[in-house]
């Protein structure tokens, strides 16, 4: 089980790595630019991305866990059909979000409330990067698809080409040709499209490597779309209420100045690097409680289990050492203005904190998931969200920013701990073949 776990969670720490190190990049590019409203402006419209895109974060984990299940009772043609439906509605999506993208704009400025300089220079990063809506969500399914069928080195080939693609044009927009933040925009929509050329790719050859067929008839299947929709609608207001609390930690820093939104942001890049390499484990325990599942093996399932949370946790503590060991180090790299770092050493006792304190809900979210066990990730998801925001109005009053963290902080470890209270329905959920 340990070479198992490893064999995907190799990969995809590798993989996932590569995500926020192109944050930190973005981050240190515009941190060295005249003014701090730069570095606030890149955390907005990432902000507004990332809620927009992992809006419809059930591509890849939806998508996962129904392919790992077909798989795991034999069923090639479902493992196909699944990918088709994702696909389609991926693309859907994508367009949709193009139509639609001056409201979703108007409500996110609205929404965040950031400085007048933040916000125009928000607004132009989104007016770029709107247009790799089609190709990230399509990527999101392709990823999924990939996971479920254990080719995690798949899903390393694509970020890693798409995130170089993304870090060679970002320097040459930013750098060499004086863009600013529509740079890092422009970047970003080329480098999605080209991972997303790059999976279609892989894909067509996986699918003759399988056999099988598509078959209009099972693709558009009442009962398997009706599952994908449950499943999906489920994991889909479990990531708008995880996007929300990192939203209501943004616009709630916004209010306090961008010298501490820019700290805040800085420190999300901690939490963002370490939260992409435990996700390895999560992803990790999708795919094979999924395929235990599919299998009806509970041992086999109280395995991956035990075997993913370990290796999670043995990875916890060491990002905790290295956050205390080399925080202070990665300040001074992310930004150059005094005032910024000054305000971020202050808060790297939470970067040092996080991990520990995260690892329970990031793995308990890979073991439902691939279980399908939505609803009960939905359901501890808006418990979590409510604590947040219950928390935060409580202590900013008093504590300020300070307080803010201790909500965000408090977010993560009601994930773990809700989490840890349903899971005795996962195991009771399986009959032993």
């Amino acid at each position: 089980m340990n070479r198992r776990v490893w064999a995907l969670a190799g990969p995809i720490i590798l993989s996932n790595i590569t995500v926020p190190l192109i944050g930190v990049v973005d981050t240190a590019v515009v941190g060295h630019l005249s003014s701090p409203h730069y570095i606030g402006a890149v955390a907005v419209g990432a902000l507004v991305f990332n809620y927009l895109f992992w809006s419809f974060g059930f591509l890849r984990m939806g998508t996962t866990g129904l392919a790992a299940q077909a798989a795991g009772a034999g069923d090639t043609d479902e493992v196909r059909s699944t990918l088709a439906r994702a696909l389609l509605l991926a693309g859907s999506l994508g367009l949709a979000a193009i139509a639609l993208q001056v409201p979703i704009l108007s409500l996110a400025l609205w929404a965040i409330d950031a400085s007048a300089d933040v916000s125009a220079e928000a607004a132009a990063y989104f007016e770029i990067r709107i247009w790799s809506a089609p190709a990230a969500l399509a990527k999101f399914a392709l990823i999924g698809w990939f996971l479920a069928l254990q080719k995690a080195r798949v899903t390393l080939l694509m970020q890693v080409a798409m995130n170089l693609v993304n870090l060679v044009l970002d320097l040459l927009f930013v750098l060499g040709f004086g863009w600013g933040v529509e740079g890092v925009a422009a970047a970003s929509v080329i480098a999605e499209y080209a991972g997303l050329a790059l999976g279609l790719l892989v894909m067509r050859r996986l699918l003759a490597e399988m056999g099988g067929s598509f078959r209009r008839a099972l693709i558009l299947d009442a009962v398997r779309l009706r599952q994908m929709v449950k499943v999906n609608r489920d994991i889909f207001i479990r990531t708008l209420c995880l996007l929300t609390a990192f939203g209501y930690f943004t616009a709630k820093g916004a209010s306090m100045g961008d010298i501490t939104l820019a700290a805040n942001a800085i420190m999300l890049q901690f939490q963002s690097i370490m939260a992409y390499a435990l996700d390895a484990f999560a992803h990790a325990a999708e795919v094979l409680v999924g395929r235990a599942v599919g299998s009806r093996d509970r041992a086999e399932v109280r395995r991956a289990v035990r075997t993913c949370f370990l290796w999670a946790l043995i990875f916890a503590v060491l990002f905790a050492l290295a956050w205390l060991a080399v925080g202070p180090a990665l300040v001074r790299v992310l930004t150059g203005i005094e005032a910024v770092r000054l305000a971020a050493y202050a808060l790297l006792p939470w970067a040092i904190a996080a991990p520990l304190l995260s690892v329970w809900g990031y793995t308990f979210d890979g073991i439902f998931l691939g279980a399908t066990r939505t609803v009960e990730v939905r359901n501890a998801m808006i418990a979590c969200l409510a604590l947040c925001v219950a928390l935060g109005e409580a202590l900013i009053p008093l504590w300020g920013n300070t307080g803010l963290w201790v909500a965000f902080m408090g977010f993560q470890v009601a994930r773990g701990v809700t989490m840890a209270l349903y899971y005795p329905r996962v195991e009771r959920a399986i009959t032993q073949a």
